[in-house]
């Protein structure tokens, strides 16, 4: 008798400890291993990558995962690799032997999951080895990096329906927490997909209540909410100083904060995120290059210092509160101020396209690239040192890098982490006869030829902290080694890097023959405008549900008023007016004909308070329009 292949809730428990799906994701799971297309619209804390994690798990042959960021790569390729379910990331940092290798090792089978950026899927390694990859399930994360209509579009996101062509029978899912209607539509149009299976999850977050508050100082507001709401918080900053800033004044206040940004060293970022996650540190005040792919449920509180770009990033970032499911707020604080500058900052956000090959002249000469050369390139960019140099603003030229990477120019990293890499130029000869001269450096030797399969015959990616602790020596003694090792032509050694990285995607062209598509960018632009005029909105609305107008911005029109709001709350405060009383009269003449329970005019009229109805209640009851019985059964006796 053949044993039968596990459920998707078995696999969700033998995996993951969970007893039942979250809502839909077991109906887009059933949809993918049916072979569909697949879009999944899911809130920020919905349980995304279970969605496509567990049918891949069930599915024969390797899940291939397209992922625009490194570090959420590294976070799910951890936890799969934790979990006993074998996972690798291709990612810019990784040297060509190793990719190859890993390459090699996926057409074996020796990963259920590779997790690729969408530029390395582009390569011509990549594309050699596509035919032999066993590939069973196309997963396309953050898909709205895919619209250049959306506000975070990804040149490469769109050459994946190339690659979806080489795999025409593979199911392809498409996930994204953020996507408007237009930018829905986008998505299936740019994937091509066919015979789509569209899932949306409601945005609505029935815990978690959003607030905004116009206030004089931001820092008293900011001390007097984590007074009152205990538990681990958030405070996110549009600037990396005021982060630093910030937390030092908390600190002084007794609260245990820190603060991260992308301008920090890598291991300093992981050790501030661990202390965070461990409840080590209870507020971490940062900019938004925290927070992606960490899963911490128990956050009581999310406050913006800064009113964001967009309500897609405010959206995202406040949801991170309350995943847990218990009550949780999110805080929005601005001033006047804040608000005129958002609306000034359109016109650096998207400068002249005279002013973009100013810039792109400027960067070219900067890291000193003659006209037809640099392509593939990583070049060192400090952005303080160029700014500096050309007297430009900063703002203004973080903006041109992003048209120049929408424009496929350029790819931009602020916070990229290349590690060290290292190979022998010598054969194992001459390095026996290196280390009988140079006897201190044979345990450094020794320990890269056990540890780097590969290295004797090509470049391979090495890691300071993992040798040291094998030779039993601190981190930048063995850095010291290795300078050493090159400087007697041993080794060929190229340092890490975490310092900003411009690549050139194509070799620099004379500034005057840039290619800007024009009519493009300006309807990037007006959709620009559009955005920071929702957010204004919402940065001002006083009246309506928050909930429901973020929920009806993603198209979710079914979302309820949540109750919980600041503007929900201040409603409850309000006398009852005749307009509401009016309402509530002429809706009793139609349903209460016949004696009806109390709970289900409550029901009916979730917009209104209970102290609202009562009062209503009190009134009718009195004009004698209306009969209560004991058993808090109404009617309508008119």
């Amino acid at each position: 008798m053949h044993k039968s292949l596990p459920t998707p809730k078995e696999i969700l428990k033998k995996y993951w400890k969970h007893d039942s799906f979250r809502p839909l994701q077991e109906e887009i799971i059933r949809s993918v291993l049916s072979g569909n297309d697949t879009l999944a619209l899911l809130p920020t804390g919905g349980g995304k990558s279970i969605c496509f994690q567990v049918p891949g798990i069930m599915l024969d042959g390797l899940c291939l995962v397209i992922s625009p960021l490194i570090a959420l790569m590294r976070d799910q390729v951890d936890a799969l690799n934790n979990k006993g379910i074998p996972a690798a990331a291709l990612h810019s940092g990784l040297s060509y032997y190793e990719v190859k290798k890993l390459l090699l090792d996926a057409a074996d089978g020796a990963f259920k999951f590779l997790y690729c950026s969408p530029e390395r899927l582009e390569s011509r390694l990549f594309m050699d080895y596509m035919p032999v990859l066993p590939v069973s399930l196309l997963v396309i994360d953050e898909a709205h990096c895919i619209s250049q209509w959306g506000y975070d579009f990804r040149p490469p996101y769109l050459r994946i329906a190339a690659t979806r062509k080489q795999l025409p029978d593979i199911p392809l899912i498409a996930l994204t927490a953020s996507a408007t209607p237009l930018v829905q539509e986008d998505i299936v149009q740019k994937l091509e997909l066919k015979k789509t299976a569209v899932f949306r999850q409601s945005f609505e977050r029935p815990n978690l209540s959003y607030s905004n508050f116009q206030v004089a100082s931001k820092l008293n507001k900011i001390l007097d909410i984590l007074n009152k709401v205990p538990g681990s918080s958030i405070v996110y900053c549009n600037n990396r100083k005021q982060t630093k800033k910030i937390a030092e004044a908390l600190l002084l206040q007794g609260i245990a904060a820190d603060y991260y940004h992308a301008g920090l060293a890598q291991p300093v970022r992981e050790m501030k995120q661990q202390a965070w996650i461990q409840n080590k540190i209870r507020t971490m005040v940062c900019t938004n290059a925290f927070g992606m792919g960490i899963d911490k449920p128990d956050v009581r509180v999310v406050i913006h210092h800064d009113v964001t770009e967009c309500l897609e990033n405010y959206y995202q970032e406040a949801g991170r509160a309350g995943r847990d499911g218990k009550k949780a707020y999110a805080v929005l604080l601005y001033q006047q101020k804040d608000l005129n500058d958002l609306v000034a900052n359109t016109a650096k956000k998207f400068p002249s396209i005279k002013l973009i090959k100013q810039v792109y002249q400027a960067i070219a000469d900067y890291l000193q690239i003659p006209v037809g050369n640099g392509e593939g390139i990583y070049y060192d960019f400090d952005l303080a040192a160029f700014t500096r140099h050309f007297k430009l603003e900063s703002l203004l030229v973080i903006n041109v890098l992003k048209v120049l990477e929408q424009e496929d120019h350029i790819s931009f990293a602020e916070n990229i982490f290349l590690p060290t890499q290292l190979s022998f130029t010598v054969d194992r000869e001459g390095l026996n006869l290196f280390e009988k001269e140079y006897p201190d450096l044979e345990p450094v030797i020794k320990s890269l030829l056990r540890t780097y399969e590969g290295i004797i015959d090509n470049r391979v990616s090495v890691y300071e902290q993992q040798v040291g602790k094998i030779c039993r020596r601190k981190a930048d003694e063995i850095t010291t080694a290795f300078k050493e090792l090159a400087k007697h032509g041993i080794v060929e050694y190229l340092p890490k890097k975490e310092t900003p990285q411009i690549q050139f995607l194509l070799n620099r062209a004379p500034a005057e023959y840039l290619v800007i598509h024009q009519d493009a960018y300006l309807q990037r632009k007006k959709l620009y405008e559009e955005r920071i005029n929702t957010i204004l909105q919402y940065t001002k609305e006083l009246t309506g549900c928050r909930s429901r107008f973020i929920s009806n911005y993603f198209g979710d029109q079914s979302t309820k008023t949540c109750g919980i709001c600041d503007n929900c709350l201040n409603a409850k405060k309000k006398p009852l007016t005749p307009e509401e009383l009016t309402r509530l009269e002429e809706e009793l003449k139609k349903i209460a004909t016949k004696p009806l329970a109390l709970e289900e005019l409550l029901l009916s009229f979730k917009q209104l308070s209970e102290e609202k109805i009562w009062a209503a209640l009190d009134f009718l009851q009195s004009e004698e329009k209306i009969r209560i019985s004991e058993t808090r059964q109404i009617w309508w006796i008119g």
